[in-house]
This record gives C-alpha cells, sequence and structure tokens, in this order.
C-alpha cells in the first residue's frame, strides 16, 4: 500500500498540520510512558493535562472547550477497525507513525464500508494534526515494525463508557462510546463492536 506523507495535499481533506505550536511538554513526558506489545490506550493522564500545552490545545485549537488529552500506544500493523466522532482529534506523532483514514462520506447507507478507499499517511514525530471530524481513523501503525507513541487530544469525555440508553438501530447501532462511532473490521473480533467494514484487513 503507498504511504503518504501528512504533508502531501492528498491529506488536506482528511485534516491539516498545526505548525502554531510544538507541545514540547507533553512529548517530553510521553517520552518515559511505555510503548506496550499490545495496543493501549488511555482517554485522559493528568501528568498530560497538568502541562501547559494543555491551555493552548484548549484556547487556540479548540476555541475554550474543555478537552482532554491522553496517549495512543504499542504495537500494531492492521486497520482493524475506523471511528469517527462529532469534532476533530489532535494527534501529536511522539514517534513517526502511520494512520489509516477513510471519510465518512463513504459509509453507505446500510453502515458498511469499503476498505479498498482507506489511504495511508505518515506522521513524522514531532509533527501535529487536527484530523477532521468526518475523517475515519483509528489506532496507528508503526513504522518498520516498530511501535508508535500518539498523544490523542478530543473533547473532555469522549471515548468513555456510555452510561445512557443506546438505539440499536440506524447509526445509533455503531455508538461505540461517549462521541465514537465505530465500524470494525470481522478478522478483529472487537467484541460488540459492528462489523462492517467490507475486503481487506490492511496490513502494512
Amino acid at each position: 500500500m503507498k504511504i503518504l506523507n501528512v504533508s502531501d495535499n492528498a491529506f488536506k481533506k482528511y485534516g491539516k498540520i498545526l505548525k502554531n505550536s510544538q507541545y514540547m511538554d507533553v512529548i517530553k513526558l510521553m517520552k518515559v510512558i511505555e510503548c506496550p506489545e499490545n495496543v493501549t490506550y488511555k482517554p485522559s493522564v493528568k501528568a498530560l493535562e497538568d502541562t501547559k500545552d494543555m491551555k493552548v490545545l484548549s484556547n487556540e485549537v479548540y476555541g475554550g472547550m474543555p478537552i482532554q488529552i491522553g496517549y495512543c500506544n504499542g504495537h500494531n500493523n492492521k486497520l482493524n477497525g475506523l471511528e469517527y466522532h462529532r469534532d476533530s482529534e489532535v494527534n501529536i506523532a511522539v514517534t513517526d507513525l502511520i494512520l489509516l483514514l477513510g471519510l465518512q462520506q463513504d459509509i453507505t447507507d446500510d453502515f458498511t464500508y469499503d476498505s479498498s478507499k482507506v489511504e495511508a499517511f505518515l506522521v513524522p514525530a514531532g509533527t501535529a494534526i487536527e484530523v477532521y471530524a468526518t475523517t475515519l481513523h483509528y489506532a496507528p501503525c508503526g513504522v518498520n515494525n516498530n511501535g508508535f507513541k500518539c498523544v490523542v487530544v478530543l473533547p473532555k469525555g469522549t471515548n468513555t463508557d456510555i452510561d445512557f440508553e443506546v438505539s440499536k438501530e440506524g447509526e445509533s447501532s455503531l455508538l461505540f462510546a461517549r462521541n465514537k462511532w465505530l465500524i470494525a473490521h470481522e478478522e478483529a473480533n472487537i467484541a460488540n463492536a459492528v462489523n462492517g467494514i467490507h475486503g481487506e484487513n490492511i496490513t502494512l
């Protein structure tokens, strides 16, 4: 699969590079956080949120909205699933990593998605990007079978447990966590997820 760079024009429909700040405080803290064999995601990490980067991200990127800063670390080389939110997500690459991306507009009326539409983008270490709300994404992949570390910034409460009744009809059937709609590939065996990704479970 061809891997483009987030600096390429092809990325512009999925997101943009954030060039105004380098977010060195959170990157420094992430250097000492482990990169496990399996993918680990933590929506909110107090140490990351206690940095001055928290205020910059909240005010300059999210317009003063309450946010959370967490991370996704580990080893991965497969698509497995695609999720979206009702708002942008900020990713800060602590290591080189690859994102597999698609467009929400390509989800069919019966809530399936053809994996052949996915594109791959390298996010070089130290790069911060905004991933638009209409962009399908999931856990990053490592480069050359190495692990990855990625800071994940989202509106407060996103990706936390649902404590309310959810319809199993229509788009609501995809609601997997707060502000997280997920379509999975059956090969990933994600419990309680809708297996709506058709085609290859892309492997890098």
